[in-house]
């Protein structure tokens, strides 16, 4: 697939106020500081389209990016950051399950694992946890640039051991860096094969009612 446009479209806290879910979403999330911001850009090859920041927990809104006119990148906020109040923590939580839970046209989340480190126990929580609602989603493995690749594949055979204690098999698995690019092809080709087969959710309202 090539991005010929990405633009970012909103940002809000509430689910009403969403985009029509008429086009196909991808949601994008992981850890604090696991590197979402570089590699949206990177995937959209337009640097400072998500901004990226030194500070963990700096995405608190749910932003939509429209790319090519025909489908959405997600950016979700991060888990996972200490610095935030627990009632602060409670509202994201609830906030990015029920989008993640309710959204009609997300097709895929695509959860994001640093692979520099050893499988961490709210990064496989929350596999679970999209696993227990039967929501599709991959593995995005980052910052593989910043280490060798046999300590790279070291990391990806222990958290695929640790998923596979609770499920039958692991989810497809891609391994990116956003400074060699690694992994942009791959991924812009499997969320461009799932489009093909997009079609608009029938609960949204009749064909006229969705232009």
């Amino acid at each position: 697939m090539i991005v010929k446009s990405a633009e970012f479209i909103c940002s809000n806290t509430q689910i009403s106020k969403l985009p029509p879910p008429v086009k196909p979403e991808y949601a994008f999330i992981g850890r604090s500081n696991v590197g979402k911001s570089s590699l949206i850009n990177m995937l959209t090859a337009k640097k400072g389209l998500a901004k990226t920041s030194q500070t963990p927990g700096k995405t608190q809104l749910i932003n939509h990016f429209l790319i090519n006119d025909s489908w959405y990148i997600v950016d979700l906020p991060g888990y996972g950051y200490a610095r935030a109040s627990k009632s602060k923590k409670a509202d994201w939580d609830k906030f990015i399950h029920t989008y993640l839970d309710k959204r009609e046209s997300l097709q895929c989340v695509m959860a994001l694992i640093d692979s520099r480190l050893e499988p961490q126990k709210i990064d496989l929580e929350f596999c679970n946890w999209l696993g227990e609602k039967g929501l599709s989603f991959v593995l995005i493995f980052t910052k593989a640039d910043k280490q060798s690749s046999v300590k790279t594949d070291q990391n990806i055979a222990k958290f695929k051991k640790a998923l596979l204690a609770t499920f039958d098999e692991v989810p497809d698995i891609f391994v990116t860096s956003s400074e060699t690019h690694d992994g942009r092809e791959e991924i812009l080709g499997f969320i461009g094969g799932i489009n093909q087969g997009f079609v608009v959710p029938t609960t949204f309202g009749s064909p006229l009612e969705r232009g």
